[in-house]
């Protein structure tokens, strides 16, 4: 007896054919590069670069916030026209990236209060960033069954965690290369995947 297959099992997700990360890869790549390139070559006793403490976050966030507008505007294009499952996993995963964060907020909010250290939130937030957007990174990945950003979400969200065992400046160039390098070679993988998908 044939046994009915499923549309919904072997077409492939149309947000997913239609949604191209090379923008989205792009500026956080930059973002992290330049952002926390800056917190490293700044920080510690002896810095490569002397700079006021506010540059370095300032550069991380407008890079952050240029990143995340770019997104926005990459992922609300592709999702015109996308109804259904694919449009409603695409509104819970948007909503998610602001649980996310503020779940960080109020977690290293409590740390930094209950230890009494305030340079806590120097670390935290771009180690647990890293952890967060890995973390939304693989949800994206196995909802759009996208093993590239699958792949690049499980290497953000190790890293960051990693580079906790760090001091000095590690974590941070930790964060800058192995975090923003990791986001270029996504976007150099980006049209492959696309093509990929677009194929299946």
């Amino acid at each position: 007896m044939s046994q009915h297959v499923s549309t919904t099992e072997t077409r492939p997700s149309a947000l997913r054919v239609l949604l191209d990360n090379r923008p989205s890869y792009l500026s956080f790549g930059m973002a992290w590069l330049v952002g926390h390139g800056a917190y490293a070559l700044s920080h510690g006793d002896d810095p490569l670069l002397r700079l006021p403490a506010a540059v370095p976050s300032a550069l991380l966030i407008a890079g952050l916030a240029i990143a995340m507008v770019v997104t926005s505007i990459v992922t609300m294009k592709a999702q015109r026209g996308v109804t259904g499952r694919d449009a409603m996993v695409g509104n819970l995963l948007a909503v998610s990236w602001l649980i996310g964060f503020g779940a960080l907020f109020f977690v290293i909010s409590a740390l930094s209060s209950a230890l009494a250290q305030d340079d806590l939130k120097m670390l935290l937030w771009p180690t647990g960033s890293g952890l967060i957007v890995g973390l939304l990174y693989l949800a994206g990945g196995a909802a759009y069954r996208d093993v590239l950003q699958y792949a690049l979400g499980a290497w953000l969200a190790l890293t960051s965690s990693a580079a906790l065992f760090l001091d000095g400046a590690s974590p941070y160039w930790v964060l800058a290369i192995a975090g923003g390098g990791s986001y270029l070679v996504a976007a150099a993988l980006e049209p492959r995947r696309r093509a990929i998908a677009i194929a299946a």
